[in-house]
């Protein structure tokens, strides 16, 4: 028998929809994040309360990831992302909430490694739900 990676476990059974929501809508929360930090350093100062609101809400995907990558069998595949990519975001919030400024330096260069980990972790949840169902064997 073939060995398949563990992303393909129990392909019958599918990715539970919350799953894959939680994997699409992190990288466009992350990327909302770099705008409106963007958009708050050279327009309008405003947006700030924006990044915090989104980065805030952000924790829900994030969670939602991990809890399913960790309590549920058959993505257990992906805890490993799921685990990297919630470390990431505590770092975060830790670097935003500090008031030196050479940890906060690093918060920019660790949203990016975030939203690098979140793109993977998206791949590979598409790969999976890509992949053909088994045939069921009737016996």
């Amino acid at each position: 028998m073939e060995k398949s990676h563990d992303t393909f476990t129990d392909l019958a059974r599918g990715t539970p929809v919350w799953f894959t929501l939680s994997a699409r809508v992190l990288p466009l929360g992350l990327l909302a994040q770099f705008l409106s930090a963007g958009s708050a350093l050279f327009r309008d100062q405003t947006l700030w309360g924006l990044h915090g609101a989104i980065g805030g809400a952000l924790s829900v995907p994030v969670l939602a990831l991990l809890a399913g990558a960790v309590l549920i069998h058959r993505l257990r595949g992906f805890d490993w992302w799921a685990g990297l990519i919630c470390l990431l975001y505590v770092t975060q919030i830790v670097l935003a909430a500090g008031s030196n400024p050479l940890p906060l330096s690093l918060h920019p260069m660790n949203g990016a490694l975030l939203l690098t980990a979140s793109l993977f972790l998206l791949a590979k949840v598409e790969r999976r739900r890509a992949q053909p169902l088994p045939e069921r064997i009737l016996s």
